[in-house]
């Protein structure tokens, strides 16, 4: 298998505390990686470890085949990278910046500058400095700045914060643009699972600093399951009916109102009729499939239980 980024037992601690213990993620390479977990999970502290802007307590990370140590320095002229949020010298416009970066980066293709600006729909603000960008203007400058080099890894830290809903779709078309044309890989952390849902090739969900599961979305697809929400206006009526009219027992009362039936064989008609008629009103029934936020909260609901 071609890895492009691997960590073995890496673990970080902070004054004896433990944050990051033994994560082995494996990063292939041309796809999209969504990285998953709710806040001071560890996301961050991982990538900055990638990027070597902290330095692991134990274990190891190897990209492109190469271990990272604290004397690498090659390796990141192919990768780029937002953790956090990005920084830029306010005072200056963001073709300067790009500059900037490409002068540091030792890049001299300054074409790609526009090139990236036009990626990310940043465009028009030749003399507008970066203290009057909106947030989601710096993030999109960011996003420039971190791929305008076309790094073959790229690694994104909540991308997506301070976008619309247009400016997010947006951006996971691009992100699908440059992992399917310009072939680069890309490692994603996101609150928005929605997004990585529809982006991401393999996820890895960590919680409490331990990484609970790597598995492809494909993987994950094919343990979704369907099943009929109805919401009733008597939940508790309405599942008696369920249990004693149609014999069903594949079903779970999610509160007073709505129950979700898992057997296939279950028609909506029957469903709606044989409540219906015994006085239980209908307020909604739809088919619906399991998603990966679903999936995600099962399991760190779980991992919440052990600690």
């Amino acid at each position: 298998m071609n890895y492009v980024l691997k960590t073995n037992q890496l673990s970080k601690s902070y004054k004896g505390q433990e944050v990051i213990s033994n994560v082995n993620m494996e990063l292939k390479k041309g796809e999209i990686y969504g990285f998953l977990g709710p806040n001071g999970a560890g996301k961050t502290t991982i990538m900055r470890m990638i990027t070597n802007l902290v330095k692991p307590t134990s274990g190891s990370i190897e990209i492109f085949g190469e271990v990272l140590t604290p004397a690498s320095y090659e390796v990141f002229k192919r990768m780029g990278s937002i953790i956090e949020y990005p920084i830029f010298y306010e005072h200056l416009t963001a073709q300067a910046n790009m500059e900037l970066h490409f002068a540091y980066m030792g890049a001299y293709n300054i074409k790609a500058i526009d090139e990236a600006l036009e990626l990310v729909q940043l465009t028009n603000v030749d003399k507008k400095t970066v203290a009057n960008f909106s947030l989601g203007m710096k993030q999109r400058l960011g996003i420039a700045r971190a791929i305008s080099t076309r790094p073959e890894l790229l690694i994104l830290d909540e991308p997506t914060n301070g976008m619309d809903p247009l400016g997010i779709q947006q951006l996971r078309d691009l992100f699908q643009t440059l992992c399917k044309e310009y072939g680069m890989t890309l490692l994603i952390s996101s609150h928005i699972l929605q997004e990585i849902e529809q982006l991401a090739d393999t996820i890895g969900i960590i919680n409490h600093g331990k990484l609970i599961e790597e598995v492809s979305m494909e993987s994950v697809r094919g343990q979704q399951s369907e099943y009929i929400e109805v919401v009733t206006t008597n939940g508790k009526q309405a599942a008696f009916i369920i249990e004693d009219k149609l014999g069903l027992i594949n079903y779970k009362v999610m509160d007073e109102h709505t129950i979700r039936i898992y057997q296939s064989d279950v028609s909506p008609v029957d469903l709606s009729k044989i409540l219906i008629l015994n006085d239980v009103g209908i307020e909604a029934l739809n088919k619906k499939k399991t998603t990966l936020e679903e999936h995600f909260l099962k399991l760190i609901q779980a991992g919440d239980g052990d600690v």
